[in-house]
Formats: C-alpha cells, structure tokens, sequence
C-alpha cells in the first residue's frame, strides 16, 4: 500500500511515522521542506516538492490524505488536485472540515469520477504511541481500499476505526465527538474549581484526581491527562484563563438548533470558551454595574487588589 499525506504537521507528521512503521509506503508534501527531509531521513518517507510531484511519485489507485487546516486550504488543495488526478483515484480529508464542506466536496468529486473519503481524525500528538481513533464516511469500495492505511492507523486492525457511514458522516460523527468533549472537560474544570475552593478542606485535588482515575465512574483518559498536569503544578498560576474553541463545538451546538434537539451542556460548554475568550470582560463589568445600580453591592475597581 502507498499514499501521500499532505500537511506534515503535529498530526499528519506523526501519522506518517505510524504509517512507514507500520509498512505503508509514504509519499510526503509540505510547504515547509524541513519537515519533509525529517521524516525523510529519519522515517523513510518519499520526499515531494508539490502536490503534482507527490501524485506522479503514486501509482494503482492513487490516494491523497490530506492533513490541512478546515476551509479554504482544503479547498485549494482539492481543486488543485482534481485535473492531477484520474477516475478511481480518492482524496481522503483528515482535517476538521465541517460536513457540509465533505458532502459538497464528495459531490463535486464523484462528478470527476473521484473517489473521496472524510476521516474524523481524534487521538492529537498521542496517536502516535496510542493509534488514532478513526470515524470515516465514504462508500464501501473507498473504505475497502483505504482498509490497511487505517487499520494501521488505528491502535489495532480490528478496533479504534470505523466506516460509519457515507460521505459527511465521519466528519459529522467527530463534530459531535469534539462538542461531547467540550461538555466533558467543562464538567471536570467545574468540579475541580470546586474541590479547590474548599480552602478549609485543604484537598490535594492532584490526590484526587489520581484517585478518581481508578474504578471511578468517571475515570477517562482526560481525567488521566488532568491528573497528570495537576501533579506538577496545582496552582495552574502559569496558565493563562483563555480557552480557544476549535469551530467544531460550534458546529455541533447549530447543528442542535437546526434539529431542533436540546443539548444544553455542549451549548453552556460552548459558551464558557466564549466568556474566556472575552479579553475585556464587558459582560462582567455590565453585570458589575448592574448589581450596584439595584442592590447598593460594592464594585471593585481595576485598581483594587484581589
């Protein structure tokens, strides 16, 4: 089996290395070379110097598996690629596209007599080591073909992979994998935050959070990565309190509007990146003002110490 990846960065570069250690032979591009004669040197990767360089270095049924950030470098990447490409050959998109770009994009290359398939991709700079979880959408022949490459991928042939429907379901299936998440680590900080405002309990919340991680009902592996950061540092004194959001939980709480389906703890998960995310704390303030104006309660001022 041979495929090129496109994108080498955290994960399409570690996806490499799984895939050459697993035997899958590798064509690579990436617009900065360094990474390339990387994993070149040290993985065996077939070097390429574009994406017309990396189609002509394939054969058979060429596939590209593209490792791109969501929106219009995926796009370019894909209309680039269809007048390289032959009937038969398919594109797999790794990224976090949204699915309604995936069903369009499979629209468009079935048109062109290409094969697409959409890879939610999850398992970040750990997949690796510990394989990747993989949901794919795609007709059963793409998924036939793709078979090797992902059972590679994945942490065994027989598990962490799965063809789960047709073209948009796997990118649509990661969507709401990754709004679940949100409401997960949501959850976790909450309680957390709690165990340690408790201040005359004094609990060690790194002791708790090792403690939680054994028959607990909410053992996971984000309570081990928790865990794992609060045994070095419990004060998190060093980490700013500002929660980037990936555009996937988003999709996921429209995606309950338009369905018109309750999910309150993805869409407060949601919104809670947001208020982090909100540099001059207008809201707070208002709600500052607010609470003085009716109540008489006191305001603290920008200058008053904490």
């Amino acid at each position: 089996m041979k495929l090129a990846m496109i994108g080498l960065g955290k994960m399409g570069g570690n996806m490499v290395r799984r895939l050459r250690r697993g035997g899958i032979e590798v064509v690579g591009y990436n617009r900065s070379p360094e990474i390339v004669q990387t994993l070149h040197s040290e993985e065996g990767l077939i070097p390429a110097s574009s994406l017309a360089d990396a189609v002509v270095k394939l054969d058979g049924i060429r596939v590209i598996w593209l490792m791109l950030p969501s929106g219009e470098p995926t796009e370019e990447a894909i209309k680039e690629l269809i007048p390289l490409l032959s009937d038969g050959d398919i594109i797999v998109d790794g990224g976090n596209s949204n699915y309604h770009d995936s069903v369009r994009r499979g629209a468009l290359l079935e048109d062109q007599h290409i094969g697409f398939m959409d890879a939610g991709t999850s398992g970040g700079v750990w997949g690796l080591d510990n394989g990747y979880c993989l949901m794919v959408g795609g007709t059963d022949h793409v998924a036939q073909v793709l078979k090797p490459v992902l059972q590679v991928l994945a942490p065994a042939a027989d598990r962490g992979w799965a063809h789960v429907g047709p073209v948009g379901a796997g990118h649509f299936s990661k969507m709401i994998h990754n709004g679940i998440e949100y409401g997960m680590m949501q959850a976790f900080a909450e309680g957390f935050a709690l165990l340690k405002g408790k201040e005359e309990f004094a609990i060690d919340v790194a002791q708790v959070a090792e403690l939680w991680r054994h028959s607990s009902v909410v053992r996971s592996w984000l309570l081990d990565l928790t865990a794992e950061g609060l045994l070095e540092d419990q004060t998190l004194t060093k980490v700013a309190p500002y929660v980037a959001d990936s555009g996937e939980g988003r999709w996921t709480v429209i995606e309950a509007v338009d369905q018109g389906v309750a999910a309150p703890v993805l869409s407060l998960a949601l919104q809670m990146r947001f208020s982090s995310q909100d540099s001059e704390g207008y809201s707070h303030r208002l709600l500052s003002m607010m609470r003085n104006a009716f109540g008489g309660h006191a305001m603290k001022n920008t200058g008053d110490k904490q």
